[in-house]
């Protein structure tokens, strides 16, 4: 018994306090956790999740914010520096070989042929990338989670963009930053994405589905339609409830500081292996917001009686009529998205949380002893005006 005490004791708290709900599968002198061949999950402490790399790595995507041309003068340097100091391949979007802001500028005009383009919807980029860096908001990490739909190459996220909530970088000394990471001297963030399959009525239930994987959140909504939405909502093929209101968000823990908590969702860190289930505008007043876990299946229907079909949408894209009798499958995806901390996993979100939505920012109350000193200078300041109006009336 002192030697089964003394091994637990023996693991690092918080390593074991991240390893929910118990790092040990022996529960008293009797009871064990039943081995099968599903493998249990366990969670790392985020301190030990850093960037390795198995060789050096050659190339490089760039993806930078559209329509903004604040961004441009950093890409064009960070685009010079990496082909020239660096000597790695670099991979753009075809748009941006086009760009009439940037084929007017003549340091561009200088590396454009050294550039290599690609198009989202024709090129595989799967095997061609090592390493991705963002220009701009929150959006251009998107854009990398979409284009890459099984594996993704580590992404390093610079903020140029409104909010910048996942794009931790500042541009600032750049060269010292990426040189760090193309080092390995670097702590990661492991984003879990939800694969999404639509499974239409008519379709033959054997065959593969085409599935998409998102960051943030899938949105099932009313669309066009007056009417409330009406969706069954199952959770492992056992019915759970039906929402009647606006719709549901279904996200992941990175999307739950997104849509889901403008609609009233708690916040998550993005290492909680987790799924959000959050109604908009429910039709009740007792339909919180819940987390189930990650390693579940959603599936979600038109009820029976609904009034009018859903719309799907996917990290805000490729929006999709939900009908009668089709369903929408939703699970945690094999594929996270390995983000690139500015200092590590828990300082970044914290830092994202104070400065970007202004977490739990209010007023400092007073200190008794403040208080005291204002109430003796009130005081003061009424004996004082005392003093004066009684000299006057001397007077």
């Amino acid at each position: 018994m002192n030697e089964a005490k003394g091994s637990v004791d023996d693991i690092d708290p918080r390593t074991r306090s991240l390893n929910a709900p118990s790092p040990v599968q022996q529960f008293g002198p009797c009871g064990r956790i039943m081995k099968t061949s599903a493998l249990v999950t366990t969670i790392q402490d985020p301190a030990s999740q850093r960037l390795t790399w198995a060789k050096n790595p050659l190339s490089v995507l760039v993806i930078k914010k559209v329509r903004d041309m604040s961004v441009l003068p950093p890409f064009i340097e960070l685009v010079r520096w990496l082909t020239q100091e660096k000597s790695m391949i670099v991979f753009v979007e075809h748009s941006v070989m086009e760009d009439t802001m940037l084929s007017s500028n003549s340091g561009f005009m200088e590396i454009r042929e050294k550039l290599n383009s690609f198009q989202d919807s024709k090129d595989d980029l799967t095997d061609k990338i090592d390493f991705i860096i963002c220009l701009g908001g929150d959006g251009t990490l998107l854009y990398a989670s979409l284009l890459f739909q099984k594996s993704v190459p580590p992404v390093m996220a610079f903020h140029l963009g409104s909010l910048g909530f996942l794009t931790p970088f500042k541009f600032d000394n750049f060269q010292q930053q990426v040189t760090n990471v193309l080092e390995g001297h670097a702590a990661l963030t492991l984003r879990s994405r939800l694969r999404c399959i639509i499974v239409k009525k008519n379709e033959d239930k054997d065959k593969p589905q085409p599935n998409l994987l998102v960051l943030n959140e899938v949105v099932i909504d009313r669309g066009p339609s007056p009417y409330l939405s009406n969706i069954d909502l199952f959770l492992d093929r056992k019915y759970i409830t039906s929402v009647q209101g606006d719709g549901l968000i279904i996200s992941t823990p990175t999307g739950s500081t997104a849509y889901a908590v403008a609609a009233g969702a708690s916040m998550i860190h993005p290492s909680v292996p987790a799924i959000m289930v959050t109604p908009i505008c429910p039709h009740s007043l007792s339909f919180r917001p819940i987390v189930v876990p990650a390693g579940v299946e959603l599936s979600i229907m038109l009820s029976p009686d609904a009034r009018s079909t859903a719309w799907v949408s996917f990290d805000g894209r490729n929006q999709q009529e939900l009908c009668a009798d089709d369903s929408l499958q939703v699970t945690t995806s094999i594929y996270s998205l390995p983000s690139i901390c500015a200092q590590d996993q828990i300082s970044d979100w914290f830092d994202s949380l104070a400065e970007c939505l202004h977490w739990n920012v209010r007023k400092r109350q007073k200190h008794f002893e403040e208080l005291s000193d204002l109430a003796h200078c009130k005081y003061e300041d009424s004996l004082n005006s005392t003093s004066k109006d009684t000299l006057l009336v001397t007077d």
